[in-house]
């Protein structure tokens, strides 16, 4: 009895101590399979097998802010419903912007509307691609029709979202290439809206991404969403 007693007492001692061993430094729970927000989960790399429609969340890497996005997918066909919330901080003030996107069966941008709140008020802005290819930008005050430089595409800034647009028209996640891509870029949370060019490589070691407010090399999933942007957030 007294045998059994000690190795009960190793037993528990033994659990114990992994229980409250310390995880090391420069992991992540999502890249130990481990447990995030008190909820399980696994490498958002390995999704392949993502049933749609799903919501995909993504945690900015050095600013209080997060995006989450419910996407529906048929084919190179998306439909996206998303919003992201800044707390105020050296980029910008405290904000909540929340979208809606339109492509077509060929991943072509058809329309996009985005919303935004701040302690001063409200904005919105409508864009809208029509079947010559100019684009009509409406705030609710003024008007624009441009072709924006042939643009297909929209860009947001501070979400890595919208990268997922030309990455999985080209099937970049799947090929090298080298592409230019002019967009319908804008900026949050003051919803400007400008002509950019921004520069996609892609090979094995990632997608490296130069747009107008940063560079970097991004890891998609095996359908081309964003797993990780260095610098700009991580999906969660």
């Amino acid at each position: 009895m007294g045998h059994n007693a000690s190795a009960s007492r190793a037993a528990a001692h033994a659990t114990a101590s992994r229980a409250t061993r310390p995880v090391r430094h420069g992991t992540s729970a999502a890249d130990r399979g481990g447990v995030a927000y008190r909820r399980q989960v696994t490498n958002p790399a390995q999704r392949d097998d993502t049933v749609w429609p799903a919501v995909l969340t993504w945690r900015a890497h050095n600013a209080p802010r997060m995006e989450s996005v419910r996407v529906q997918l048929v084919g190179n066909r998306i439909k996206a419903s998303g919003r992201i919330i800044g707390g105020e901080c050296a980029d910008h003030p405290a904000f909540s912007a929340s979208y809606d996107l339109v492509t077509d069966e060929a991943g072509v941008t058809r329309r996009l509307s985005v919303r935004t709140s701040l302690a001063s008020g409200e904005r919105h802005v409508s864009i809208s691609r029509d079947a010559e290819g100019y684009w009509m930008v409406e705030d609710g005050t003024n008007h624009h029709r441009s072709g924006f430089g042939g643009a297909l595409d929209v860009d947001v800034v501070l979400s890595p979202f919208f990268n997922t647009l030309p990455i999985r028209r080209f099937a970049m996640q799947h090929n090298a290439e080298n592409h230019q891509v002019p967009v319908v870029y804008v900026y949050l949370p003051d919803l400007s809206v400008r002509a950019a060019d921004l520069t996609y490589s892609s090979g094995p070691d990632g997608i490296q991404v130069l747009s107008p407010v940063s560079s970097s090399t991004i890891t998609v999933d095996g359908q081309g969403f964003i797993v990780d942007y260095p610098g700009l957030a991580e999906r969660i």
